[in-house]
């Protein structure tokens, strides 16, 4: 897994309203299969924003959601989920979903703390230039311990 968006904000912006921007940062020739987030992002935007990408939302609804009205492109996922949740419960629905596999992007962002937990620039523009060195280092390790695996035979 590698980091293919980058946003970088102040402590003011939340995360739920940067998602779109992140999805426009993804060429829209290239596919995005799903994206799995935590139930910070079980908003309209967000849903919105992944469906518009033909994406498929992987984020829990709250524990006392309630069903959205079919008029946003995101409302027929989370309806989806509420319902799985309802009749398999939220521990199957994790598993049955791949929501479990959140833990990737969570392990990934654990190795962008170990590259260092302090910035070492102080002004804005040098501290996004040294997130986005860090970042492709990271990317650059994973790419390296990526197996290439080839049929024999």
């Amino acid at each position: 897994m590698e980091v293919r968006a980058v946003e970088i904000t102040g402590s003011g912006v939340g995360d739920a309203p940067v998602l779109p921007d992140l999805l426009g940062q993804v060429p829209a020739d290239e596919e995005i299969a799903s994206v799995t987030a935590d139930g910070a992002y079980d908003t309209r935007g967000c849903r919105d924003a992944i469906a518009n990408r033909s994406a498929d939302a992987v984020i829990p609804p709250g524990r006392n959601a309630k069903p959205w009205k079919k008029h946003s492109p995101g409302a027929a996922g989370r309806n989806e989920a509420l319902r799985a949740i309802k009749r398999l419960g939220r521990t199957i629905w994790r598993r049955w979903s791949g929501y479990h596999r959140r833990s990737r992007a969570e392990t990934k962002m654990n190795c962008m703390k170990l590259l260092g937990q302090k910035l070492m620039a102080r002004d804005f523009d040098r501290q996004t230039a040294e997130l986005q060195v860090r970042i492709a280092i990271l990317n650059r390790f994973t790419a390296l311990g990526i197996p290439i695996t080839r049929p024999v035979g």
